[in-house]
């Protein structure tokens, strides 16, 4: 015979009902069944509230007409469905139970209290109605059956609401129920009874400990858990994407998963069936054809190692510790003797092994019983001071990684803390049993849905996840977006989950917990958003949604959003960005960015500062940290003064060329930024600090191209109309330059601790005389590349390239990517 427990959703409605009756009757014929019932959908919460409005003087009538209405639903319906079906019967169990109920209600009101007594009479009237429903459905269909009642049946002790079932005594009492198959017996969860006889309920999730039980007391042939999912994940689907269900799982996996919150099954179900070796399958109801998840002495074919992520919420830790915890025998037990008198499950124990002190863990529900008898019982040791005062930190969860193949696989616990590390977060309190079956750490409750995300992403995919948020929606910002948008099929046959989560300019922030569809009309849905770019705003975003790997790009040139790098990574972002003004503020800043990105394992990318799209910094880094020495560079680095100065060789005017240049997005949105040498200046300082040379940006010498102040206080379209005011003075110049066969560069330079950067007329012979059209050629003499130098080149300007090296530096956000430069 097997065991087959209902409940939750699969008793909502008559049709449901129907459906729970049609797998039942099919089971039955084939091996004989015995069938546990929940409460229809929602009663016992409803009659749970009804307890405590009554006992608070509220008005509970609305709540009690509603749950009368839903039962009756429930009966009329299926009379409507079922000719047979023997209403009168069911209506007057129904009618009965709720005039009681009215009366125990009434009761409670008067006393303003519940006891115990009369709440586990109440909570229990869910599953006596669904089960007079269920046998009036069998009589209607003319299937023989026979209705148990634990109350007669099982025996427990414990709480009237939290009773732990005697199988032993149980089983005895079931000798006289005949299991040959010849009826289909049907038994209410949830019910059990104390020695006196008195009614007791079995707690959280009791319908399935019922089911267990009494599978254990008639050594049935299997117990299948029926719910609204196709077995057990190896994490919450409902928390991670790619959650996987797992074929089968041990006794001791499916404790392990269950007792540190896994929801399928409580640690008290698994107690009977593992103790008689009884398989326990889990299946759904909605789609019975699912194999679900086997739980038995069978292990896993398929998952041979970690086997899921649990994780447990609502916890509070207490820490006893003092000089009198040291070397006093039996301090231990009176700390959880306190704890076992109390009825406090603990959850989780640690000890220091100075023995100074101890932590252990419980639900939050009774965190301040537990201060109030601690403190209560180690009065006098707090009085003397052997014991501190304890410390109670709540608003915590237990994380669990479990697997009965951990034992066998090294490097588990490193994985299980790296992947804990990336997601920023961190491990107060760390257990591992010596079974090796589970490692369990405690972390704040806000950052355990993010730390199984990132867990399950390490252990159970090949995935990697990227969070972009991108501040800057210029010329660079709009073409990374189509870049993204191209590539996101392509990343996603290599596992990489790129989203847009978030897209910023200078008065709106847009934000989408879903991902932003950057193919539709974004530009439009950020004219529209409400808020505005914080970094507090996109970090409580972070939070809410639980994500992984949080990327800020900045693609503006501005440097108030540069100057809060540091917060962003202090904030768990990793940041990249073609901006140099950050890269280029004081040395002290420079260097409390690369100190941030170190302390926070953060990274901080920024390859298009300097050559756009051009490896130039990845390289520099390389060949210094393999202990060369910069001796002289040499180069073009700005793409947009390369292009305008190939121009001015082809005859055009200044003002000509740097309008083009500017059209074609060579230069910054301010073409000054490129004529001034600022933007070369900056660019150079970037590569000296990169060479540990102590360099401020007023150390550069600087030749612009303009003359002091010009255009300084115009805005820029008045300085590109007066910008015409200089060809004919730079005209000049060209022709000198050409009258020598030279042309002119605008040329940057390290040598020893110089940096200059100047315009000069170079032969055509020169190297950098071919060097336009918007390209970037950089010369490095150093101790590996002498006499010829290592040279670069290759396009360094507009927003396609640029674009592209960003892209680049983003997916280099991923773990498996990230380096410590």
């Amino acid at each position: 015979m097997k065991v087959l427990k209902f409940g939750g959703s699969s008793l909502a409605d008559a049709q449901k009902y129907l459906r729970v009756m049609s797998i039942s009757v099919a089971t039955h014929q084939t091996d004989g069944a015995a069938v546990v019932l929940s409460a229809p959908k929602g009663v016992t919460n409803a009659l749970a509230s009804l307890c405590e409005q009554a006992s608070q003087g509220e008005d509970y009538l609305p709540l009690l007409a509603l749950l009368k209405n839903t039962v009756n639903e429930i009966a009329t319906d299926l009379k409507a469905e079922l000719k047979q079906f023997d209403f009168e019967r069911v209506d007057r169990f129904i009618s009965t139970q709720l005039t009681q109920l009215s009366e125990q209600l009434e009761g409670i009101k008067l006393l303003r209290c519940v006891p115990d007594p009369v709440a586990a009479s109440i909570l229990s009237i869910g599953e006596y109605i669904s089960v007079t429903l269920f046998t009036a459905m069998l009589d209607a269909t003319n299937i023989a059956n026979h209705l148990l009642d634990p109350k007669a049946l099982i025996v427990a002790e414990g709480d009237y609401l939290d009773s732990i079932a005697d199988v032993a005594l149980s089983r005895a009492r079931f000798s006289e129920v005949t299991v040959d198959g010849s009826f289909l017996l049907v038994m209410p969860g949830f019910v059990a009874a104390n020695e006196d006889g008195e009614k007791v309920t079995l707690g959280r999730n009791g319908s399935d400990y019922s089911a267990a039980v009494l599978a254990a007391c008639i050594d049935a042939k299997c117990c299948e858990i029926w719910t609204d999912v196709d077995g057990v994940y190896n994490a919450d689907p409902n928390q991670v994407d790619g959650a996987v269900l797992l074929d089968k799982l041990t006794y001791q996996e499916a404790m392990e998963l269950s007792y540190f919150g896994a929801k399928v099954l409580h640690p008290k179900t698994i107690g009977p069936i593992a103790q008689h070796h009884i398989p326990c399958l889990i299946r759904n109801t909605l789609n019975p054809e699912a194999p679900g998840t086997l739980i038995s002495n069978q292990a896993s074919e398929v998952w041979t190692s970690v086997k899921g992520i649990s994780q447990l919420d609502n916890v509070t830790m207490f820490n006893v510790a003092g000089p009198g915890l040291k070397g006093m025998v039996g301090m231990a037990s009176r700390v959880f003797e306190v704890m076992s008198n109390a009825n406090i499950s603990i959850s989780l124990i640690t000890q220091s092994s100075s023995e100074y002190s101890i932590s252990f863990c419980i639900q939050s529900k009774d965190a301040t019983k537990a201060q109030n008898l601690l403190e209560e019982a180690f009065v006098l040791e707090l009085q003397n001071q052997l014991l501190e005062p304890i410390e109670v930190r709540r608003d915590l969860a237990i994380v669990t990684l479990v697997g009965d193949g951990m034992k066998q696989t090294k490097g588990l616990a490193a994985r299980f803390f790296n992947a804990l590390a990336q997601a920023r977060v961190n491990n107060i309190a760390i257990a591992q049993g010596s079974s090796e079956r589970s490692i369990s750490t405690v972390i704040e409750g806000s950052k355990a849905k993010k730390a199984v995300r990132v867990v399950h992403q390490n252990f159970f995919t090949r995935g990697h996840s990227i969070d972009v948020f991108l501040v800057g929606c210029g010329n660079v910002g709009k073409e990374l977006l189509n870049q993204i948008a191209r590539q996101q099929p392509a990343l996603a046959e290599r596992n990489i989950k790129l989203n847009v989560f978030g897209i910023a300019n200078s008065k709106k922030l847009l934000l989408d917990s879903n991902g932003i569809n950057i193919t539709n009309d974004w530009p439009g849905k950020l004219s529209e958003a409400a808020e505005t770019f914080s970094i507090d705003t996109l970090r409580d975003f972070v939070n809410r949604n639980s994500l992984v790997n949080p990327v800020i790009v900045d693609c503006t040139s501005n440097a108030a959003v540069a100057s809060q790098y540091v917060t962003m990574m202090e904030q768990g972002f990793h940041v990249v960005t073609p901006n140099k003004k950050a890269n280029t503020d004081t040395l002290a800043y420079y260097r409390k960015l690369r100190e941030t990105a170190l302390q926070t394992s953060r990274q901080y990318l920024y390859e298009t500062t300097v050559g756009a799209g051009l490896p130039v910094i990845d390289n520099l880094q390389k060949l210094f940290s393999a202990g060369d020495t910069l001796h002289r560079f040499e180069g073009i680095l700005s793409g947009s003064l390369s292009y305008v100065f190939g121009k001015l060789e082809e005859g055009m005017t200044l003002s000509e060329a740097t309008r083009l240049a500017k059209e074609n997005g060579y230069t910054e949105p301010d073409p000054r930024d490129d004529l001034s040498g600022m933007d070369v200046a900056r660019k150079l300082l970037i590569m000296a600090r990169e060479a540990d040379l102590e360099l401020e940006l007023s150390d550069i010498q600087i030749e612009s191209v303009l003359p002091q102040g010009f255009g300084d206080e115009q805005s820029i379209d008045e300085f590109m109309q007066s910008l015409g005011e200089l060809d004919e003075a730079f005209s000049d110049r060209i022709a000198s330059a050409t009258s020598e066969q030279k042309v002119l560069r605008y040329i940057g330079s390290i040598e020893g601790k110089t940096c200059k950067v100047s315009i000069q007329a170079v032969p055509t012979s020169h190297p950098l005389a071919a060097v336009k059209d918007g390209e970037n050629a950089l010369a490095i003499s150093s101790d590996y590349y002498q006499p010829i130098p290592y040279v670069i080149r290759g396009y360094g300007a507009g927003g396609t390239v640029t674009a592209a090296g960003v892209f680049a530096d983003i997916l280099r956000t991923m773990p498996w990517k990230q380096t410590i430069h």
